[in-house]
């Protein structure tokens, strides 16, 4: 075994990922080296699709942690509480997403994922501002995207999003630029992720003290 893969999730987080193909499962992994998950923490999949990450965060998180799975589009909802009841996460809830915000409440999060979703956004600055309140103090968000490509751009365009995009994708700089004026710090940029993406890690600062 690759000594990256004894940083992984560990036996309960892997089980319950037996379905996803290797790459898939070294990707969370490595997320979850970055961010450091630990038992007890509360997190967010924001924009979850079929809730990979969650599921690998609240095998890790256990049961006295939390793991809040947000989707927007209501079939991709439905079949995220549908796997969740199969597999009887407890620790596990669905929320359902919305344009402007994250619906999470605020403060709840010690750590908050986001895996190719930025680049939707609709309405990005309120979008990071909700990120920024449903975050505790000094918590992290992960945001793994991509710069624009001209053949998914031309396939497959992104309806709604601010023009400065570029196409389908978003910047790194952009992204920072956005994400640094909602109130976050870059705490990692992580150039070389899966499938020609990034990975940057921001923070929430920390409550000041008199």
């Amino acid at each position: 075994m690759r000594k990256r893969n004894k940083l992984l999730l560990g036996v309960a987080a892997l089980s319950v990922l037996l379905f996803l193909d290797a790459a898939s499962r070294d990707e969370i992994a490595r997320l979850n080296h970055l961010m450091g998950w630990k038992v007890g923490q509360t997190l967010a999949d924001v924009g979850a699709g079929e809730g990979e990450i969650g599921i690998a965060a609240a095998a890790v998180v256990g049961p006295g942690g939390k793991v809040y799975l947000t989707e927007l589009d209501e079939r991709k909802k439905k079949a995220l509480q549908e796997t969740v009841s199969k597999k009887g996460l407890k620790n596990v809830v669905v929320v359902q997403g919305a344009e402007k915000q994250t619906n999470l409440p605020d403060g709840c999060c010690d750590e908050i994922v986001m895996r190719r979703v930025y680049h939707h956004f609709t309405a990005p600055t309120d979008m990071d501002a909700s990120l920024l309140r449903s975050l505790k103090p000094a918590g992290e968000l992960a945001v793994i995207d991509f710069p624009p490509r001209k053949w998914l751009s031309l396939s497959d365009p992104v309806k709604g999003v601010p023009a400065n995009r570029g196409g389908h994708g978003i910047p790194l700089k952009i992204l920072i630029e956005e994400m640094t004026a909602a109130g976050f710090t870059v705490d990692k940029v992580v150039n070389d992720w899966p499938e020609d993406s990034y990975c940057v890690l921001f923070r929430k600062p920390a409550v000041s003290t008199p």
